[in-house]
């Protein structure tokens, strides 16, 4: 129906100018609905490559669920509250920084819960 009503107007366009052919330059209305329906696609691409990044993002995130002994959660659960976070945001920072060595161990360099390197 949109179709229709778009060729009727296009066909008034063309009787009111006297024009033989169609040219959009000469077709304000035409134009601006083009431009609209232009911003409106490239918004749409724009929004599915978003979400189609954040999928990705998440099938790389690694949820888990860790146990760990009494004195290690009381241990992370102190450091995160005299840091202002939660047990797990303590946990995701350790992680962040973690290293393996060529030897094989596993290491993380000091650094202050919450601090962001960079200032980020």
């Amino acid at each position: 129906m949109a179709r229709l009503a778009e060729w009727q107007r296009v066909a008034a366009h063309l009787a009111a100018t006297g024009a033989d052919t169609y040219d959009t330059d000469h077709d304000g209305e035409g134009s601006t609905w083009a431009r609209e329906r232009d911003d409106r696609r490239a918004q749409a691409l724009g929004a599915y490559a978003a979400h189609a990044e954040r999928r990705r993002e998440e099938r790389d995130e690694l949820h888990s669920e860790v146990w760990l002994s009494a004195a290690a959660g009381r241990r992370i659960r102190a450091v995160a509250e005299r840091a202002g976070l939660t047990p797990h945001e303590v946990l995701a920072q350790l992680t962040e920084r973690a290293s393996l060595g060529e030897d094989g161990t596993l290491s993380v360099a000091p650094f202050v819960p919450g601090h962001v390197p960079g200032g980020e």
